[in-house]
């Protein structure tokens, strides 16, 4: 644990040497407060109610994107420049390597998250506010990102180009974030049952209406701990390659 905790204080420095920390928080926040606030007809003032839902809406998106952008270096810079060789001759495992960048990126977004707060105590002042609702709103978020998160490291742990390794976690995530929803309704039966449980946005949705199924904590485990795996599996691959 030790190790760990060395590789991710090490890479979420490394996020605020590079001002990604900065640009990611500057940019979540100032998206996610003008659509809770002031645009559209899902705002909080148009609804007229007091609900952290249009924040929990815009949010989930907003994470979608932004995440592979945080996670497309995380491996593959250390592959092009070559670092991932020294890092391996240190006494840490493969799967230390990638859990402390994954540890790293999910506090980075934590840090983002906590930083919403402010939202949260502005809108209880307006009216009564579902406190549950809250609390299981930002557990989803924290939930989709780390899955997320660990699709992305996924991603850039088999290639070097940081590029190709943003595309590929942006296609990996379309399919759980739209495609397997929609697919699901093309198949009767267990095919469809199968891709609709698949989709992420019925398990952030039903977390978010404050529902913790146990169902719907394992899908998002098996995610988390499926993207870790495969990342260092394909460490383990590339470096007996």
């Amino acid at each position: 644990m030790k190790q760990i905790w060395i590789i991710t204080k090490k890479e979420l420095k490394g996020y605020f040497d590079s001002l990604m920390a900065y640009i990611l928080i500057v940019v979540f926040l100032g998206l996610s407060g003008f659509f809770t606030w002031l645009y559209g007809n899902n705002d909080v003032f148009y609804i007229n109610r007091a609900t952290m839902q249009p924040f929990f809406g815009i949010a989930y998106w907003t994470l979608f994107i932004f995440i592979p952008a945080l996670t497309m270096k995380q491996i593959a810079e250390e592959f092009k420049t070559g670092t991932i060789e020294l890092l391996l001759t240190k006494p840490v495992s493969d799967w230390q390597v990638v859990s402390g960048k994954f540890l790293a990126t999910f506090l980075l977004i934590a840090i983002s998250l906590a930083l919403t707060l402010p939202y949260y105590i502005s809108i209880a002042n307006i009216g009564p506010i579902d406190h549950g609702s809250v609390l299981t709103g930002y557990l989803g978020l924290l939930l989709m990102s780390a899955a997320y998160i660990s699709l992305g490291i996924f991603a850039s742990s088999i290639t070097s180009n940081q590029i190709v390794a943003f595309l590929l976690a942006l296609i990996i995530g379309i399919f759980f974030q739209i495609l397997f929803g929609i697919i699901s309704r093309a198949f009767p039966g267990m095919i469809g049952d199968t891709l609709s449980y698949l989709d992420m946005q019925y398990h952030y949705r039903s977390i978010t209406r404050g529902v913790i199924d146990s169902k719907n904590i394992i899908y998002f485990a098996s995610i988390i701990l499926g993207g870790l795996m495969a990342s260092e599996l394909s460490l383990v691959k590339r470096n007996i390659n």
